[in-house]
């Protein structure tokens, strides 16, 4: 099972970008899916994640400003990133959650930066 990140880059305060993640390989049933992000220094954190049942969760610190969506037919996620802002510069990281051809598991993929200049 693969994640395939993209969408990353270098922006300015306020602007937008969108990330990207497919999952490809032996997925049999993906329960959840979302990013996570880690900032130099600090531990990966939690920014977004979409079960196929709930509603989206959003760390609080990107509620209202940054939107998850999924395409479970795909097996793709994206994470909508508005008003950026200097503390959002981390690479973010997808993932996924379920059940995979090796059995139940979570798959991480590689990274994409962000880096928000002011």
């Amino acid at each position: 099972v693969q994640l395939q990140a993209s969408g990353g880059g270098l922006v300015q305060v306020g602007e937008s970008l969108r990330l990207s993640c497919a999952a490809s390989g032996r997925t049999i049933d993906i329960n959840v899916m979302g990013w996570y992000r880690q900032a130099p220094g600090k531990q990966r954190d939690l920014v977004a994640t979409q079960t196929n049942r709930d509603k989206p969760n959003y760390a609080d610190s990107v509620k209202g400003r940054f939107t998850i969506s999924r395409d479970n037919t795909k097996n793709t996620v994206s994470l909508q990133m508005n008003g950026l802002k200097p503390e959002d510069t981390a690479v973010y990281y997808c993932n996924a959650g379920g059940r995979f051809g090796s059995g139940w598991g979570t798959y991480w993929g590689q990274g994409t930066l962000v880096t928000v200049s002011s």
